[in-house]
């Protein structure tokens, strides 16, 4: 039997590897973000909290509104690492999912407690909700794209 197009292979080296590297794809956007914004609204320099304690996701103090913000724009890289990276529709949620699943464990080791502020599940529900629907989107418009099936000479050199 031939194969399918595009058949799923089980490849846990590639599988980690990706969640690696989305990852870091995250943190490294929200870092980048997270010293953009104090260098350029704050007085205070950026610190690990910011990105790992749910108490400073807060809408009270500058800095608690500027963590809001970058958590609800980094799903924005996120979507496009899904897209580079993973390339496939049907494993944006299951990306996006194990992503913030993983940001919740880091977040647990480096406070020393599980979350508990409401507005920073919000903010994670929402990062991963469009994280997953933008991922889809990129992902499903590249794999949509028509495939050339002509006979013709100039169809074959399209490819």
């Amino acid at each position: 039997m031939a194969p399918k197009f595009r058949s799923n292979v089980w490849d846990p080296i590639l599988i980690v590897s990706q969640i690696i590297c989305m990852q870091c794809l995250f943190y490294v956007s929200s870092g980048l973000l997270l010293v953009l914004c104090a260098l350029l609204f704050l007085d205070a320099g950026p610190h690990l909290g910011w990105l790992f304690d749910d108490r400073e996701v807060r809408l009270g103090k500058p800095s608690g509104q500027c963590v809001f913000v970058i958590f609800l724009l980094a799903p924005v890289f996120c979507s496009m690492g899904l897209w580079r990276l993973v390339r496939r529709t049907k494993q944006c949620l299951d990306f996006a999912c194990t992503l913030h699943f993983w940001h919740l464990i880091f977040c647990t080791i480096y406070t020393q407690h599980f979350p508990q502020t409401v507005l920073w599940w919000m903010t994670n529900l929402i990062s991963v909700i469009v994280t997953t629907v933008m991922g889809e989107y990129l992902c499903m418009r590249t794999e949509l794209k028509s495939i050339p099936l002509g006979g013709s000479p100039g169809a074959a050199g399209n490819c």
